[in-house]
């Protein structure tokens, strides 16, 4: 494999060298041993881009890379983090303290990128990573001010002209902050960047660039973010400004772009993950195997019963792995076992621990029961999300195979690891910012950068094409 140095690139003309690999840190929180081990293992195998922001686990990503950086040499880590997001305490705050210009989005989350906000933004992402200067910070979609006027009538002309009159507001007050030595570089992270020219939500690289260039020849917006892979691959392959894509465009300006959701493409309304849940070609587990996972469970649940004379889950007519075994089979995915799981299994089960803690809290047994129980509950989930991965296998499958009727090698590499390669092989592409909570996450993303090199927008091209 090739030494860090040797696969660096360019983070545009900031003058700064990036790896070819971001560690994304969107779902990455402090507190989180596995999450930790992840980060510091990316670093140990010479990665130097860490993106995060205020709002990823409401700042507790930041000061997990805090924690993190302060035993790591300083120089040898490029931390992005993002502001714009009124979530959380950034709600809280919004709340108890009126901020110009806050988009309303909806119940739960506005969105503001004035300057009277973004000086909290700034010294809060500060104090969470423990460091004086911020390398580079990014105005953290700010689409969804053109989204929220979108819902409220057709866009015009004017509303995308107050949007980038927005944008040149906060550029002016982070100029000011690099001068202040707060930041030494900022930029904008927004999902619109890709979109063909007719999408009326669409944002414009060249009209952020224009704002900065009003403000002063010397400005410091020298870094976008953008999802890109292998479904959103506008980015790379739809000419907009200057007739030129997204990479064309920034590559000539001098703008570092960063890709995020590589492996999370959406498509037709719909999740589709970029990797491999089992051996390719390998039959999904049925029936029978959920079974023989869940009976572990089961029969701890039965020594409740025989112990106590009470069934388990009483008083909702089915003890919890036959819940589970009712549940699990119609679950699409990963991320939609997570949204299910919390409602429709761990509240039920807390509230039926917290009834039978008041009838037998005090019973020897209970409390052995419980003591066995809880580790044989967490080892079940691991097994339910190793099941439900799998049953998405025969999709990876088919990207595999269209993969390479659009022209990439056969070769043995995981379906992440192709996709991961194929971006990092874009002309004009600094960093491909990949989600890494566990170390096998950073082992398997890692391998891709020992692979040859790669005509990769031809494939992306002929891929768009068989998928239309």
């Amino acid at each position: 494999m090739n030494s860090p140095s040797e696969v660096s690139r360019p983070l545009g003309s900031t003058g700064l060298r990036c790896h070819p690999l971001g560690f994304g840190c969107y779902r990455i929180a402090d507190g989180n041993a596995e999450h930790q081990a992840a980060l510091q293992d990316y670093l140990q195998r010479g990665g130097n881009l860490i993106d995060t922001s205020a709002n990823y686990t409401d700042g507790q990503s930041e000061i997990l890379v805090g924690r993190v950086l302060k035993t790591h040499p300083r120089d040898r880590a490029i931390v992005v983090t993002k502001g714009g997001y009124v979530q959380g305490q950034n709600m809280r705050l919004a709340q108890s303290q009126t901020f110009p210009e806050v988009v309303k989005y909806g119940e739960g989350i506005w969105h503001c990128i004035h300057p009277e906000f973004l000086e909290t933004q700034i010294s809060f992402s500060s104090q969470r990573l423990q460091l004086d200067t911020i390398d580079v910070f990014l105005l953290h979609n700010p689409e969804y001010f053109l989204s929220h006027q979108a819902h409220h009538k057709p866009l015009e002309a004017d509303d995308h002209d107050e949007f980038y009159r927005r944008i040149g507001q906060a550029f002016r007050f982070l100029e000011e902050q690099v001068r202040r030595g707060r930041i030494r570089w900022y930029g904008v992270s927004s999902n619109n960047f890709g979109l063909s020219p007719s999408k009326p939500e669409r944002t414009s690289v060249a009209r952020c660039l224009a704002e900065a260039e009003r403000l002063t020849p010397e400005h410091h917006f020298r870094v976008i973010q953008l999802p890109m892979n292998l479904y959103e691959s506008g980015g790379a392959l739809i000419k907009g400004d200057s007739s030129e894509t997204v990479l064309e465009f920034c590559q000539r300006r001098g703008i570092g772009v960063l890709v995020n959701r590589p492996l999370n493409a959406f498509a037709n309304d719909r999740l589709i993950r970029l990797a491999d849940f089992a051996r390719p070609g390998e039959t999904a587990p049925g029936k029978n195997e959920l079974a023989a996972l869940l009976n572990p469970l089961r029969l701890h649940e039965q020594t409740l019963s025989d112990g106590l004379g009470v069934p388990s889950m009483a008083g909702r007519g089915a003890g919890l792995s036959d819940m589970l075994g009712q549940v699990v089979p119609q679950v699409s995915s990963v991320d939609h076992w997570e949204q299910v799981v919390g409602r429709h299994v761990i509240a039920p089960l807390q509230q039926w621990i917290e009834e039978n803690g008041r009838v037998h809290g005090n019973n020897v047994f209970w409390g052995s029961w419980l003591q066995e129980f809880f580790p044989l509950l967490h080892a079940t989930f691991e097994e339910i999300e190793r099941f439900v991965q799998a049953q998405q296998q025969s999709g990876s499958d088919a990207v595999r195979t269209r993969l390479y009727e659009a022209g990439y090698p056969k070769s043995s590499e995981s379906l992440s690891q192709i996709a991961l390669r194929l971006l990092s092989s874009l002309n004009g592409l600094s960093c491909v910012l990949v989600g890494m909570r566990r170390t096998s996450y950073v082992q398997d993303a890692f391998q891709c950068l020992g692979s040859p090199s790669l005509n990769a927008l031809p494939v992306f091209e002929k891929f768009q094409k068989l998928l239309s």
